[in-house]
């Protein structure tokens, strides 16, 4: 069959029109009045067809629509058709007239929590709102057992309703259980996209008895400072494998069961048998799932369906975990809307390499190269985060990015907001080749790299596409080293992995004793050549390589949307922030001006998220004591303070400077649990540097961090949830 589809569109000179079909682009054809139209032949009847419009000039996408048309193809067709005769017959021929989707107006406030009637606006007045971010680890309660756990969620949301909060931010819940050591308890490296962490269950309510010996163990556990991961988990396993075998045939014959393990079959029993191969093998690393009678490396859907039936009582564990795990996250999500308040969940942008995602879906990962981050004032190497891989988007366009539309899915059974962390992930990623260490190898990716021609034209010598050593010019030093890895970082350029004779501008080059051997004039040639490249060529084909993306994945989830839009940014990346309504994350430390040493929270956007400190940063207090000169100008900058700032950080400070965020013009203003109790002499922490949950520069940072007093204790705090009220109603965010 055929369809054929038309849109009405007023286009400028230079530009046209294409549909896209999962990852196919199909050119239009220009109509008399304004009307592109397009052809898709093949089809069956009763297909169902999805599509969108793009608008491109140059080659180049520069806008597409918000949301897919779908059409449905009758399931009759002529005699002659059935019998696979050509034929001219309407009836083989579907002809739709479209118009075109845009963006909602006002697209944050018609997200999830608003249409569902958690939150409510006001006419004539702009809707703003205030909450706290703290991991659910770091969560202690009465009845925690040595880490917060969902059951804690229920009193967080007691508190925060009470001092007119409306949200609860969280760092990634997923499962993250590789090694059974500390390393795991790094949230964003996941070992499923969506397997809930089991460190996160309450145990009474997933049947564990609370006798004699649970006591004992949940008061030793609770009364530590800090999560002790390894010793958390395994007792908590212990406990629940105990359970589990007394509970087992009674829970799997329920209906919620039965509907739970049907309705998320696709993900749950590749990620059970994930886990008991994980515990078989001793590793997470799937490379290395082989013996004598059996390979498990590659996946198989028949050979894991034999493996699971082999090993039920194994592979059940791990879903009787997840049933529970579920049950109680949406037990917690419904108990905080009933108070009017909501979860922001947070998207990791990367997913590791030794998960049961890369395992299942290998054609969707380079498991060849690590995502990181280039070099910037903080890392002079760049950041390699060796367990990431970059993703295959070629690949995951194919289904119309079906794995990452089905993540959102999960998120959106307990989240009515989400930070997409990383947003620049997006657009391009920092791609480095696996065998490095060093994150100043990398390239983005996708990228516009040079021809070997090109360079060549411009004077600069290269050597041989593959040979195993660098290029040497008594002019102009070490040209590339890729092939030879890790590679010898004193190069101008680094050839792409995947397109041999294309090059990429080694990041900071300018440094190198390459570059300093370059005469005057090839050095500025290079420099205009840098420039380029860094600062100007990509910012069309980036902005389109996200909108692709972005316009499939943000229209297809009613959660409102966060990005983490810091770093080394584009133009391109507030734009389509801008088009897609995306909310800004702001930061006073960090201002999205380069000629700023700190922000002004007045002047925020009404579309961000206002934040005095992330999970990534030091706590006001103890980023007060990090450096005295920066204290000493935010003292007398910002706080209009006279001679020398204080040597600490006194609650007076404090109460100024969250007062100041909950002034900004943001929707939200969400500040770290740490923050809020800053601004109280008694209840804040003796110590404010135990009080950082993670030290990016430090690999394999343990992330460990609980709230120094119970969630009861802080309810119990009349006097001090009192006054946050007052602030918070006083900036207008109740």
């Amino acid at each position: 069959m055929k369809l054929i589809t038309s849109v009405e569109y007023r286009t400028r000179w230079g530009e046209e029109l294409f549909l896209r079909k999962n990852g196919s682009l199909i050119p239009m054809k220009y109509c008399p009045g304004d009307v592109w139209r397009a052809e898709i032949d093949g089809l069956e009847a009763g297909q169902k067809v999805e599509y969108r419009y793009e608008l491109h000039v140059g080659g180049l996408c520069r806008r597409c629509e918000w949301k897919s048309h779908a059409v449905t193809l009758p399931e009759m067709v002529s005699e002659r058709a059935a019998a696979g005769q050509a034929s001219e017959n309407a009836a083989e021929t579907v002809t739709v007239a479209d118009s075109w989707n845009d963006v909602p107006c006002e697209l944050p406030l018609h997200s999830a929590p608003f249409a569902d009637g958690v939150f409510s606006r006001e006419p004539g007045r702009k809707w703003k709102a205030a909450g706290t971010a703290i991991p659910v680890f770091s969560l202690r309660s009465e009845t925690s057992f040595g880490v917060g756990d969902f059951h804690d969620l229920k009193l967080m949301a007691d508190w925060a309703a009470m001092t007119g909060q409306k949200i609860i931010q969280l760092l990634p819940v997923n499962d993250t259980t590789m090694t059974g050591t500390p390393d795991d308890s790094y949230p964003y490296s996941a070992n499923s996209s969506f397997a809930l962490h089991p460190q996160f269950l309450y145990l009474p309510e997933a049947g564990v008895e609370e006798n004699e010996e649970y006591v004992r163990l949940r008061s030793e556990l609770n009364s530590l400072p800090t999560v002790d991961y390894v010793r958390v988990n395994r007792e908590k396993h212990r406990l629940l494998r105990e359970t589990f075998g007394k509970v087992r045939s009674k829970v799997l014959r329920t209906k919620a069961y039965k509907a739970f393990v049907a309705e998320n079959a696709q993900w749950l029993l590749p990620y059970a048998v994930f886990c008991v191969l994980r515990d078989e093998f001793g590793t997470a690393d799937f490379t290395k799932w082989k013996k004598e009678n059996a390979d498990f490396s590659v996946y198989d859907d028949a050979l894991a369906a034999d493996y699971a039936a082999r090993h039920r009582k194994e592979t059940d564990y791990y879903c009787f975990l997840q049933y529970h795990l579920d049950r109680q996250l949406s037990e917690a999500r419904d108990y905080a809307r009933a108070k009017g308040v909501i979860f922001k969940g947070d998207l990791p942008i990367g997913v590791s390499r030794t998960s049961a995602d890369a395992w299942v879906n290998r054609a969707l990962f380079n498991l060849d190269s690590s995502a990181g981050a280039p070099p910037d004032a903080f890392s002079a190497d760049g950041q390699n985060w060796k367990d990431l891989p970059t993703y295959n988007w070629d690949e995951m366009s194919k289904d119309n990015y079906a794995w990452w539309r089905a993540r959102l899915r999960t998120m959106a059974r307990y989240f009515d907001a989400f930070r997409i962390d990383h947003l620049l992930g997006f657009f391009r990623i920092w791609e480095i080749p696996i065998c490095e260490d060093s994150g100043i190898m990398g390239h983005f990716s996708p990228a516009l790299p040079y021809s070997s021609d090109e360079l060549r034209n411009m004077g600069f010598e290269l050597p041989v596409s593959g040979q195993n050593s660098p290029a040497r010019d008594s002019r102009q030093g070490d040209v590339s080293d890729r092939n030879a890895c890790p590679g010898n970082q004193n190069v101008l350029f680094v050839e792409d992995p995947r397109r041999k004779g294309w090059w990429h501008p080694r990041i900071a080059s300018r440094s190198t004793s390459a570059y300093a051997r370059l005469s005057d004039w090839m050095k500025s040639v290079y420099d205009r050549l840098y420039d380029d490249f860094f600062y100007r060529r990509h910012n069309a084909f980036w902005k389109e390589s996200a909108m692709k993306k972005l316009s499939v994945l943000l229209s297809e989830t009613g959660m409102l949307v966060c990005g983490e839009d810091l770093g080394m940014i584009p133009a391109c990346v507030p734009e389509v922030m801008s088009e897609y309504q995306i909310l800004s994350l702001e930061i006073q430390r960090m201002p999205k001006a380069d000629w700023q040493t700190f922000a002004d929270p007045a002047q925020y956007p009404y579309y961000s998220v206002c934040t005095t400190s992330t999970h990534d940063m030091n706590p006001i207090r103890a980023w007060w004591n990090e450096d005295r000169q920066l204290t000493n100008r935010f003292w007398h900058e910002v706080l209009w303070g006279g001679g020398e700032a204080p040597q600490d950080c006194t609650p007076e400070i404090c109460d100024r400077i969250v007062r100041m965020h909950l002034d900004s013009p943001a929707m939200l203003t969400v500040l770290p649990l740490q923050d809020w109790l800053s601004v109280d002499g008694d209840l804040r922490f003796d110590d404010p540097s135990q009080e950082r949950i993670n030290v990016p520069s430090i690999p394999r940072y343990y992330w460990r961090y609980r709230m120094h007093l119970t969630l009861e204790n802080l309810i119990s705090q009349t006097g001090f949830n009192s006054r946050l009220k007052t602030m918070i109603e006083a900036s207008g965010r109740l």
